[in-house]
């Protein structure tokens, strides 16, 4: 475990809480969820950190902010559909003196056919955004063939979450479940290109899930 979170960290991140964007009590098991979520993402990829990362549903900056200041080499792109949360996400560069941080406001499924960040990335995270099936399509949008999406996971999730089948239509290869400081997460390795049309619109998504 780390010696604790720097001051200037927790300080944001508790702004965030008093925002609505964490839930409530102490933000320091958030960050250790957050360093749990690096350990897995560097065990996914072959045991170094990421060039560049995509953060689906930042929130409050997590996991996001915690891996760009644990990585300052690794880009990191904070996608999330809220302005008031990207409004703050925005001011994490100069709260924090980061500068391997850009914000992305607006919903995944948009965002991911953008040609900037279509199948630009060597990683995606995903802490608590939606289902097995709307998470991976979300994310295949905006990872490259050879890179991982590392998902949270509960440490009781039933079999059957991420079927084969299912992830092999959106270009991904068969889910690793992956434990690090008692946090659990699942591994999806992009094995082939995304189709075209994927991620669905919005209303495709929700209606329409892809299992």
């Amino acid at each position: 475990m780390s010696p604790g979170p720097p001051d200037r960290l927790v300080a944001f991140l508790e702004d965030g809480r008093r925002l609505g964007f964490l839930g409530p009590g102490d933000v320091r098991p958030h960050v250790e969820h957050a360093e749990a979520f690096a350990a897995a993402l560097v065990d996914a990829s072959g045991g170094r950190p990421p060039a560049s990362l995509a953060d689906l549903g930042s929130g409050g900056g997590l996991p996001g902010v915690v891996l760009a200041r644990l990585w300052p080499s690794t880009r990191v792109l904070l996608v999330d559909a809220s302005h008031r949360r990207c409004e703050h996400l925005r001011t994490v560069g100069g709260r924090l003196d980061l500068d391997n941080v850009e914000v992305a406001e607006g919903r995944a499924e948009e965002l991911a056919h953008r040609i900037e960040y279509r199948e630009t990335f060597d990683a995606v995270t995903a802490r608590s955004l939606d289902t097995p099936a709307r998470t991976a399509e979300l994310a295949c949008g905006f990872l490259r063939v050879g890179g991982v999406a590392v998902v949270s996971e509960p440490p009781d999730a039933r079999a059957g979450r991420w079927p084969e089948a299912g992830l092999a239509a959106l270009g991904f290869g068969p889910a690793r479940r992956v434990a690090h400081g008692g946090r659990h997460f699942v591994a999806l390795p992009k094995v082939d290109t995304t189709p075209a049309g994927v991620p669905r619109p919005t209303r495709r998504l929700v209606k329409q899930p892809a299992w």
